[in-house]
């Protein structure tokens, strides 16, 4: 597959955020990391990592803590080297106490495509499980599963 690099098009942008979805819901540190520039700079709720071995840290605690976590992301704007999305992830602790975690990123990506700047805003919302809505086996979101518009979520 061709990089996907700015300044980007419609297509161009909802294809990156399918990819960056599709990364996140292996979750696997490692490879996610690599779609970003080794000196990447992020804001997740209160946390700052900077750089891909901060990333990996990041990643590690964060689905070590967030269980059988399930990712849709939504294209929102895009122009040049910028992309904005809307997520939401459904996810358990260890105590299985059910969430649905919503947010927004704003990417910004160098001329080779890997993303320099992510800075994401989140909420949780505590949900019973009976109102789970992402039901596909952990992994890549099948084609055919609803998006979030579809959810109206």
């Amino acid at each position: 597959m061709t990089a996907i690099v700015p300044p980007f098009t419609l297509e161009g942008a909802i294809a990156k955020v399918r990819l960056a979805e599709d990364g996140w819901n292996s979750r696997d540190p490692e490879r996610v990391s690599k779609v970003y520039t080794e000196d990447s700079q992020w804001r997740n709720r209160a946390e700052f990592p900077r750089g891909r071995k901060e990333i990996v840290e990041f990643l590690t605690r964060k689905w070590a803590k967030e269980l059988d976590y399930r990712l849709i992301k939504e294209l929102w704007a895009f122009g040049d080297n910028r992309i904005a999305v809307r997520f939401a992830y459904e996810w358990h602790d260890d105590s299985g106490h059910w969430f649905r975690s919503y947010g927004n990123e704003n990417w910004e990506f160098d001329a080779a495509g890997l993303m320099q700047r992510r800075f994401a805003s989140i909420n949780d919302l505590p949900i019973k499980e009976a109102d789970r809505k992402f039901h596909w086996p952990l992994g890549r979101r099948p084609d055919d599963h609803p998006g979030l518009s579809d959810l109206s979520l």
